[in-house]
């Protein structure tokens, strides 16, 4: 582990793919509040390499294709809508957040609640089915 890591930028940061990339980097930005760090356009519109960032976390996807590392990772709909993990992102204030995922036409798969370990919550599916959870438990502050 990093020397005061919580005092630094992301130490981990998720991957994903998807199907249409470009599609999933716009909605992102404006369902979540991500922003664009880098985005490599490839042919037809696909998208070699792209960084979105939040606070001091960052995600990585790309469009699916057919490559070494792509033969294990896939998106929801390659899989029947299954996923096998999903991020947890601190918001400052959750239900600000919920209003504008629910705005942005975010499936939300679990309401928000308050948790009784602290902190209020959501989880929602974005257009291609990858879980998304947020909200205001800082597990940093826990500590």
């Amino acid at each position: 582990m990093a020397d005061n890591a919580k005092d630094t930028t992301a130490t981990m940061i998720p991957t994903m793919r998807y199907a249409d990339a470009a599609a999933a980097v716009e909605w992102l930005c404006n369902a979540f509040g991500f922003e664009k760090h880098l985005v490599v356009p490839g042919e037809d519109g696909t998208v070699v390499h792209a960084q979105l960032v939040f606070g001091n976390g960052m995600v990585m996807l790309r469009s699916a294709s057919e490559s070494e590392f792509d033969n294990l990772q896939k998106p929801p709909s390659a899989l029947g809508g299954a996923v096998s993990q999903s991020p947890y992102i601190i918001v400052e204030d959750a239900d600000k957040h919920y209003a504008r995922a629910v705005a942005a036409g975010a499936e939300i798969v679990m309401e928000i609640k308050d948790e009784d370990f602290g902190g209020r919550d959501y989880s929602c599916r974005d257009p291609e089915g990858h879980v998304w959870s947020f909200g205001s438990y800082d597990p940093w502050a826990a500590a």
